[in-house]
């Protein structure tokens, strides 16, 4: 699924709201998550999961197209850990 799916699915299930709306509601949505994880917080969405960041070190890294090793920076990356609910969710087992 992407954004405008998102978005379609969002404004069909709310007719009361126009698509502006709904599309406000989605930036404020994913802005908020992103601000959170770069102050270095956490997202928790009950049944959904849980965003975080993760550190990541420097390392020796190999630059594909010339084969010339370069310096990788240390970085935070992002982490997303699914709810038990989400997990139960995927392994529905089909009968």
């Amino acid at each position: 699924m992407i954004r405008s799916e998102l978005l379609q699915a969002l404004a069909k299930e709310n007719p009361e709201l126009r698509l502006d709306d709904v599309e406000r509601a989605l930036d404020t949505f994913f802005d908020e998550i992103g601000e959170t994880l770069a102050a270095g917080g956490r997202v928790e969405l009950r049944g959904f999961g849980a965003f975080s960041t993760r550190h990541r070190d420097g390392r020796k890294g190999r630059n594909p197209r010339t084969g010339e090793t370069v310096e990788v920076a240390e970085k935070r990356v992002p982490y997303f850990k699914p709810g038990k609910e989400m997990r139960q969710r995927l392994n529905v087992s089909e009968e």
